[in-house]
């Protein structure tokens, strides 16, 4: 879920808005670089003599020497890059890393390299990619991996004021074996990791016939909500098939792909999946649509949250049909501080995300494993170890969560789910989303030893 006074994006496209990682067409977001023997000739800088190798030793070179002046960067950077991010942008996004310096090579191809640099006394990931052309398609910097359990705990501690942590092992039959936790029956606010429940009521009522995939769901304007998405700006009347709400819904965390699917399954349906993937039903019922929170937290805050807490289930549920879901979208005011966050949003524990990843696996549905596997917010783990990754993240002022699937070349299947809450101020999400990837990283390396 996003704020409408924010550009509409989930956590990876977060991350491309900051100019710290970004793609070319084709080029998928997070790719991972396959480790390879490094080779022996290097550049002065220390980078390989490769075509990546080159890119990486001038980009080390331009770091001393900030703003590169944008012809450079055109003779460096693919133009779809430079499309995504502007050459501002870029200079911007490298002032971060001015100076920076090769500490070690993690991993080099012809067309691709990963890099522990330091910059200002702290060290950051690096991963690189090069098209045909040898320009820079891919540009990724990010947080080192944790390499131990206790370090991995220390820096979610210190991201986050309230933090929980799952790393567990999908034994089949929807169970999770908690590897590692910090906290794990904790219930916490979810942001759009709710979108989960969402799509595993639709992939559920599929499964029964009650529609299908490729059923057309009418856009009407009292089911339209707020950024981040894509498809509240298309025409009232139109048109989009059940697949391509839940890939939006999936992907680019689309709020009105969300609500369409609510009432495509039903609520009814989407609270009972809660019910049984173990988030909270008792604060998930009634299970809010996006538009109903942005009305309840920025339409005439605080009455509409404050009569509509002080209410029963059944009362609620008429209050929002009655009041809630009767207010203009225009009547929304933009918020940055963190507003009832313990009581007015999506719950469920580190332990309830696993069930859901759980049960979304056991679904065995194809559909489902293809619009979990379009965005995996750059977590990079090497994909010749990892074929399948899974991706949902959510955030509000105050709140942002990560949670992924992974499964090994050999079939194990983990989970990995991170919940942080700042009650007081709204996250820094750039710097406090790359950690919690890197955080995220780490564990899978962790858990699958």
């Amino acid at each position: 879920m996003t704020l409408p006074s924010k550009t509409a994006r989930t956590l990876a496209a977060a991350l491309l808005a900051t100019g710290l990682a970004a793609c070319a067409a084709g080029t998928p977001a997070g790719a991972a670089v396959t480790p390879a023997a490094t080779p022996t000739q290097s550049t002065p800088t220390g980078a390989p003599d490769t075509p990546a190798g080159r890119q990486l030793g001038w980009l080390l070179d331009a770091a001393a020497r900030l703003p590169v002046p944008d012809a450079e960067l055109a003779r460096h950077f693919a133009a779809g890059f430079l499309q995504q991010i502007p050459p501002a942008r870029v200079n911007q996004a490298l002032a971060a890393y001015a100076g920076m310096r090769l500490d070690r090579l993690a991993s080099s191809q012809d067309r691709s390299v990963q890099a522990l640099v330091v910059a200002g006394g702290k060290a950051a990931t690096l991963a690189l990619t090069v098209d045909g052309a040898g320009l820079i398609d891919y540009l990724l910097f990010g947080a080192p991996a944790p390499t131990s359990w206790a370090e991995l705990e220390r820096r979610l501690r210190a991201a986050a004021p309230q933090a929980g942590f799952l790393a567990a092992e999908l034994t089949g039959g929807g169970r999770c074996r908690p590897v590692h936790a910090l906290a794990p029956a904790t219930t916490r606010p979810l942001g759009s990791m709710f979108k989960l429940y969402v799509l595993g009521a639709v992939a559920e009522r599929i499964r029964q016939g009650a529609f299908g995939w490729d059923t057309p769901i009418t856009i009407r304007p009292e089911l339209k909500s707020l950024p981040a998405g894509r498809l509240q700006d298309r025409p009232d009347g139109s048109t989009v098939t059940v697949l391509e709400a839940a890939r939006l819904m999936i992907s680019i965390s689309d709020n009105t792909a969300a609500d369409l699917l609510i009432h495509q399954a039903g609520r009814a349906a989407v609270e009972r999946t809660v019910r049984a993937w173990g988030g909270d039903a008792a604060r998930d019922v009634p299970f809010l649509t996006t538009r109903e929170l942005f009305v309840l937290k920025g339409a005439d805050y605080p009455h509409h949250a404050r009569r509509y807490l002080s209410l029963g289930t059944a009362e609620r549920r008429r209050y929002l049909a009655r009041v809630v879901d009767r207010v203009p979208l225009s009547a929304v005011t933009p918020w940055n501080e963190p507003r009832e966050l313990d009581r007015l949003e999506w719950f469920a524990t580190p332990a309830g995300l696993c069930r859901a990843y759980a049960g979304l696996a056991e679904l065995r549905d194809p559909r489902i494993g293809e619009i979990m596997s379009v965005n995996d917010a750059g977590l990079g783990l090497d994909p010749a170890r990892w074929p399948r990754v899974w991706f949902k993240g959510g955030s509000e002022p105050g709140v942002l969560g990560l949670s992924f699937l992974a499964r090994t070349a050999e079939g194990r299947t983990y989970v990995v789910a991170l919940m942080g809450v700042s009650p007081e101020a709204p996250f820094d999400e750039r710097t406090t989303g790359l950690e919690l990837v890197a955080l995220a990283r780490g564990a899978f390396t962790l858990a699958a030893g």
